[in-house]
């Protein structure tokens, strides 16, 4: 009886351990928006859309200036109301500026929020498709890990893929 008891549980043991084991893999999504053929075009498009608002927020911001040190140096020549009044139209101007520099601003950030999300679209399939084909049965993000072995990062090969199949977006 003993030994049948001894027998039974070494095969659940077996058993139960064969079936708890699973794959689980990692994948950085930040590195393969930023390293990936896709992510780079992705990023080389907003550094150009940025690097235009930025040129064109500092023209009008040194012409501002400018305004300002031209409001000053007439300070003592103009008449206290007309001065106030130049004074409260550059203010305006002041305040105008910085609302279309914000909006400019909030302006990429969707367009940055939209072409990840297409990016993703396209990477969610590639993923689902490499979890398949190598019996995975967890990818837990990166970011969530505190210390993983490096052959359990999937990062590298599904850049390889995504590359393979998508090179760059169609920017509007």
């Amino acid at each position: 009886m003993k030994q049948t008891f001894v027998v039974i549980l070494f095969f659940l043991t077996i058993f139960s351990y064969d079936n708890s084991k699973a794959d689980v893999v990692y994948i950085d999504i930040n590195y393969i928006l930023n390293k990936s053929e896709i992510g780079k075009s992705l990023n080389s498009y907003i550094k150009g859309i940025n690097d235009k608002n930025r040129q064109k927020y500092k023209k009008i911001e040194g012409d501002l200036i400018n305004k300002e040190k031209s409001i000053l140096a007439k300070q003592n020549i103009l008449e206290k109301v007309e001065f106030e009044k130049i004074v409260s139209q550059l203010s305006k101007e002041i305040q105008q500026y910085r609302l279309d520099q914000k909006s400019s601003n909030e302006e990429l950030n969707k367009i940055k929020i939209e072409y990840t999300k297409n990016i993703l679209e396209y990477l969610n399939p590639i993923i689902t498709n490499y979890v398949e084909k190598n019996s995975i049965s967890l990818v837990i993000p990166k970011k969530n890990i505190i210390i993983g072995k490096k052959k359990l990062d999937i990062t590298e090969e599904i850049i390889k893929i995504l590359d393979k199949q998508v090179k760059t977006l169609n920017f509007e």
